[in-house]
């Protein structure tokens, strides 16, 4: 067995439904947020976590409780599993940052906003130091953002820059699974939303195997 990491968005919030930029924003979950939270945790608690921790942003820390009270597991909290600070666009739609910034929507760079290898050196560094912690067959769950947990997952990975755009996105309360191999971490499921099942294949000496 190796270290695992199961890293899980948030779940819905009002701005989400409003397509707003929300960044550093501490947006609550709205109902469907809360539901979604519920029905994570119920399948999530199932693979038996013996860590959860979160972004200190209500609406992931709102996200990891749900599975912290099934499990009986406090969720710690570090700001560095932050989003992506989002400058002047937070609280506005895409379509009023297209108007504004036509320029800097095309390149998604927002003003006064944070820059995607700042987000993702802090979130991948916070990573590690969270799974060092595991005891070598553990599985620590992050609770985050989705901006921020892809741009940790592709630095954790250790991929060129030109490749983090390859990586889609997340939906809300969906999750992707990290495991620790021998030659550093691996991706062994993205966006999932069911449990994940064992793999078994030819492709590599690394296949995972139960």
């Amino acid at each position: 067995m190796s270290r695992r990491v199961v890293c899980l968005r948030h779940g819905q919030t009002l701005w989400n439904v409003e397509h707003r930029f929300q960044g550093h924003s501490d947006i609550p979950l709205d109902e469907t947020g809360v539901a979604q939270a519920a029905r994570a945790a119920s399948l999530l608690a199932a693979l038996r976590p013996s860590m959860i921790v979160s972004s200190d942003l209500q609406r992931a820390f709102e996200t990891a409780g749900a599975l912290g009270r099934i499990t009986g597991l406090d969720v710690s909290v570090d700001k560095d599993l932050r989003e992506r600070g989002g400058g002047q666009w937070e609280g506005l739609t895409r379509d009023e940052i297209f108007a504004g910034w036509p320029r800097e929507f095309a390149a998604w760079e927002a003003p006064g906003g944070e820059q995607v290898t700042d987000v993702a050196e802090r979130v991948s560094s916070s990573i590690r130091r969270w799974a060092a912690e595991l005891d070598s067959d553990g599985l620590l769950v992050v609770a985050s953002h989705g901006a921020a947990i892809r741009l940790g997952i592709a630095r954790l990975m250790n991929l060129p820059q030109e490749l983090w755009p390859a990586l889609g996105g997340l939906g809300n309360c969906s999750w992707s699974v990290l495991e620790e191999a021998r030659k550093g971490w691996r991706l062994l499921e993205h966006n999932a939303g069911t449990l994940p099942e064992p793999v078994r294949s030819d492709d590599s000496p690394e296949t995972t195997e139960e």
